[in-house]
């Protein structure tokens, strides 16, 4: 009996051993591509997780009554008290080659695209309206272009701002509002376009600003000096513009292209524009005091490693925008970064009031607030082995995309890496 017992214990130690081997034999269960890619995503998530989060301490825009008498904002459908007089209407046919000066008894119609060429001053007096033909689109769009090394000084002031609007505004100097046309009348004429010679990371040496021709030099913007000036503009309301010159593509109600800090901008205003409020392609020019209302695409957009600062700024976002921010960084190797400080996005009608951070933006955010709206993140990764590359989301956790004092719904990470997997 005991020998039998032995025997049958013999034979069941080998049977476990014969399926324990058979245990090691099998592969593990490997994972699936979505599950990878899940799981990376997830891991970008908890790293930003750990250095940003909403600070409900921050303030916004430090001082908005600075838009307050002289913006469209707070005086749509009335004159705000100015008594309006008929003026003369000049037609502006062609670029500007000499020294000029517009005076505040006229209102200036642009009847093309009119550049002021390079060593030459366009000087606009305080209270002068211009209007860009309504009539025109496409490449022939009117707009206002200052090319580099030409000078745009348009010094309006609280109580006599300078006007650019579109001719179908029926709006005359001395008048601060009064027009039938709203917010959402957009696209009724370009918009003011500056270019300057300072640094900008674009993919070639020589980049030509989005909407104009390539066969018009004067596009060309950027160069090697960070203090470039292209003059001064204070008190100017930008109104409906943003032209579509192309399927698809349309011109910002302010456009920077490589200006320099010798350049002067400050109380602007930006209304109804079919495109960006304002886009910044490099360059280092600041730019304080700024209001961007019902625009058709995003607030504030920049580009190119972007080297200012925007200071005291307030974007107001509908159901027709996209982005109250869009933040991109470089392209080019150059590779520097932005400041944004004292801000507040909000909604006109209950729209979310979103940012996105995307494409290896750098710079620091400080004290800005987003009325019901979250902070978008763009992350990278290798499509093959998952790991991140740099881009937004690894720029917050590496510290050379920073957030101070920011009040968000939430950061989220989102990415495109593996959208055609």
């Amino acid at each position: 009996m005991k020998k039998l017992l032995a025997l049958l214990f013999a034979f069941t130690t080998m049977g476990l051993l014969v399926s324990c081997d058979d245990d090691d034999d099998e592969d593990p269960i490997e994972k699936t591509a979505t599950e990878l890619q899940d799981e990376a995503i997830e891991a970008a998530q908890a790293a930003v997780d750990g250095v940003a989060s909403s600070d409900d301490s921050a303030t916004g825009a430090s001082d908005e009554s600075v838009f307050e008498d002289w913006t469209l904002i707070d005086n749509a459908g009335q004159t705000g008290g100015r008594v309006g007089t008929i003026a003369e209407e000049i037609e502006v046919t062609a670029n500007i080659e000499e020294n000029t000066t517009w005076t505040s008894d006229n209102v200036y119609v642009l009847k093309t695209r009119v550049t002021v060429l390079d060593g030459f001053t366009l000087t606009i007096e305080a209270g002068t309206i211009v209007k860009g033909d309504a009539s025109l689109s496409g490449a022939n769009a009117a707009v206002l272009m200052i090319a580099r090394g030409g000078k745009l000084m348009a010094e309006g002031t609280a109580d006599a701002p300078i006007i650019m609007t579109s001719t179908d505004d029926d709006i005359q100097p001395g008048e601060l509002a009064g027009s039938t046309l709203d917010q959402d009348d957009k696209g009724k004429w370009g918009g003011l376009v500056v270019l300057g010679k300072a640094p900008v990371s674009a993919k070639t040496e020589e980049p030509q600003i989005e909407g104009v021709d390539a066969e018009d030099s004067n596009g060309q913007y950027g160069g090697s000096d960070a203090a470039d000036n292209s003059g001064s503009i204070k008190y100017v309301s930008i109104r409906h513009g943003g032209a579509q010159i192309a399927e698809g593509s349309e011109i910002n109600g302010l456009t920077l292209g490589g200006v320099g800090t010798g350049t002067t901008i400050e109380n602007i205003e930006i209304y109804g524009n079919s495109d960006d409020g304002v886009e910044f392609f490099g360059g280092t020019v600041n730019l304080t005091n700024l209001v961007v209302y019902a625009v058709g695409d995003d607030g504030i957009d920049v580009d190119q490693s972007y080297a200012g600062t925007v200071k005291n700024f307030v974007v107001y976002v509908d159901e027709n925008s996209d982005e109250g921010l869009e933040i991109d960084g470089r392209e080019g190797s150059m590779d520097d970064s932005f400041e944004l400080t004292n801000g507040s996005i909000k909604s006109i009608d209950g729209t979310n009031t979103n940012a996105d951070f995307k494409s290896k933006a750098k710079g620091t955010v400080t004290n800005v607030t987003f009325e019901d709206g979250k902070v978008k993140l763009s992350a990278s990764f290798d499509t093959e082995t998952y790991e991140e590359s740099e881009d937004a989301a690894s720029n917050v956790v590496d510290g050379s995309l920073k957030f101070t004092k920011v009040s968000a719904s939430s950061f989220e990470v989102y990415t495109t890496s593996f959208d055609d997997e």
